[in-house]
């Protein structure tokens, strides 16, 4: 039965499709773009299934999002680093090109201008030497923005290095020197340390090394310690030693040495380098060097002359001090005469800028030279007329001057053609064609500040000796009034004290207002003695 039933002829089981109506069958077939296969259902119905653990997933995506951190971070460093090294070459470029380039006016090198103005390692072509290498020009560059952009903070207390030699005392005291000069130093010194490492190699123009130390020099110089001046002095010696015995830069390197020295208390040798000076601008041969003598002869140079003007100042101001008053009178005469006899404009609206400056600056030194001779003269006892008529010329030059400077009229703006004089001018900004200059605007700054200063001293001087005259305490307080003004910015406070000016130093601002509040209680108090019955 069971052979029978096997050998019976099998055929294969069909499983047949569940009846669809026929509205469904019209509709699949006049749609029969869109997929509808059950293979596909049935294929996808086989993929496994994956799944996720949620620590798996927390994992995989905190790595994900520090992957994506990292690639960010690193672009973004990238991108700050390209950023910050453009800002940085940029401003080098800056001063390389704009704030170290030559002055090109031929007025300008006419009055010899370029010939003071500072040189960083370029020379007349401006910028820095090319041969100094990538770390030198930048060291140079980064010891000019210092010292004129500044660091951003005031003053710092250094550590004094005494150097040794003559004058040294080796105390190791603490100086508080400014922030920007202390910097600018530093870099400086980088830059002559670059600098002397290239001078075998001959590629260096022979004037680099000259200028960088004399830009050391004068940064150490202005620091002001005793450390900085025999540091300063011996930066001048190593260019002095480099130069030729003639011209107007061996000239002025001479004065600097000669300054220098007389700072230090080294006057034999300050009076040395200033019959030097004297020699050299005005082509005379003295052998005593110890007693400089000085003739009428007027340098031809615009440069020399005021070389030979700011060593009269030095010289009559050591003479005075050291008690020669006959020899610091002969010296502040004979100045007076010479600078007199120089030829000027006769009005300075009608000079170009650079020979302004020149006769502006002649104007001033005249004026010191004044004030010095009026101070000789009282100490010689003569009568005080001579000295307050001194006073009076050199209060009335310098004001002229930080006026001319600061492009304000000399008579009083309320009544242009009188001979009232222009109120005090100290917050007044300098001329632009002055500030625009790379050669003249620090020269022209200078003058400026220092024209003040002078106004101020003659005016409280005239104060002081007005004082001594009967009834003279209402004629002393307009002179220390005056002298306020030119020493100081108006009072913007309760109680009308004013503020030192830029330039002013605090100690000599407080001697003129302590001056002025004396004389003001004294009139005060005449005054009611007079209206009370």
């Amino acid at each position: 039965m069971l052979r029978a039933l096997s050998n019976l002829h099998t055929r294969p089981l069909r499983v047949y499709a569940p009846l669809v109506p026929r509205h469904r069958r019209l509709k699949s077939q006049s749609t029969g773009n869109q997929p509808t296969s059950r293979r596909q259902d049935a294929a996808a119905a086989d993929q496994p299934v994956l799944i996720e653990d949620p620590f798996t997933q927390s994992t995989l995506f905190t790595l994900d999002f520090f992957k994506r951190l990292a690639k960010f971070s690193l672009i973004g460093v990238f991108a700050l680093g390209i950023t910050g090294w453009t800002v940085f070459e940029g401003l080098h470029m800056w001063v390389e090109n704009v704030e170290l380039a030559c002055d090109q006016d031929s007025e300008v090198r006419r009055w010899e201008w370029d010939h003071e103005a500072e040189k960083w390692s370029g020379g007349d072509g401006g910028g820095t030497d090319p041969t100094l290498g990538f770390k030198g020009r930048h060291a140079v560059r980064s010891a000019w923005i210092a010292e004129n952009w500044g660091t951003g903070s005031g003053a710092i207390i250094s550590r004094s290095n005494t150097l040794p030699g003559r004058g040294s005392k080796g105390t190791g005291s603490l100086n508080v020197v400014e922030a920007r000069l202390e910097v600018s130093q530093k870099f400086m010194a980088l830059a002559i340390s670059i600098t002397e490492g290239k001078l075998p190699s001959g590629k260096l123009r022979p004037q680099t090394m000259g200028e960088l130390l004399a830009r050391h020099a004068s940064m150490l110089e202005r620091m002001g310690t005793r450390d900085t001046l025999l540091q300063a002095r011996s930066r001048y010696q190593r260019v002095w030693a480099g130069l030729p015995a003639k011209g107007a830069d061996a000239a002025r390197v001479a004065l600097k040495l000669g300054d220098l020295d007389y700072r230090l208390g080294d006057f034999e040798d300050a009076l040395g380098w200033w019959a030097r000076t004297i020699n050299l601008t005005q082509g005379t041969q003295q052998a005593n060097l110890s007693a400089p003598e000085l003739t009428q002869t007027i340098p031809s140079s615009p440069c020399a002359q005021r070389t030979l003007a700011s060593t009269l100042i030095s010289l009559s101001a050591y003479y005075s001090t050291s008690g020669y008053l006959k020899q610091a009178q002969h010296v502040q005469e004979s100045g007076l005469d010479l600078l007199r006899s120089i030829p000027s404009p006769s009005r300075i609206s009608t000079a170009s800028p650079p020979q302004a400056l020149h006769s502006l600056f002649l104007l001033h030194r005249s004026s010191l030279l004044s004030i010095h001779l009026a101070e000789v003269l009282y100490a010689l006892r003569t009568a005080p007329e001579q000295s307050i008529q001194w006073l009076s010329r050199a209060a009335e030059s310098s004001e002229r001057v930080a006026l001319a400077l600061a492009g304000l009229p000399f008579t009083h703006p309320d009544a242009p053609g009188s001979t009232i004089p222009h109120p005090p001018a100290s917050e007044a900004s300098l001329v632009p064609v002055y500030a625009k200059s790379n050669a003249m605007r620090k020269p022209a700054k200078s003058l400026l500040r220092d024209a003040r200063r002078t106004a101020a001293e003659a005016w409280n001087l005239m104060g002081i000796l007005k004082e001594g005259e009967k009834d003279g305490a209402e004629r002393a307080l307009e002179c220390y009034e005056r002298a306020l003004g030119w020493a100081g910015v108006a009072a913007d406070r309760s109680g009308g004290i004013g503020e030192p000016g830029e330039g002013t130093p605090e100690a000599e601002w407080k001697v003129l207002w302590n001056n002025y509040v004396r004389v003001r209680e004294a009139t005060r108090k005449q005054t009611a003695k007079k209206t009370e019955p």
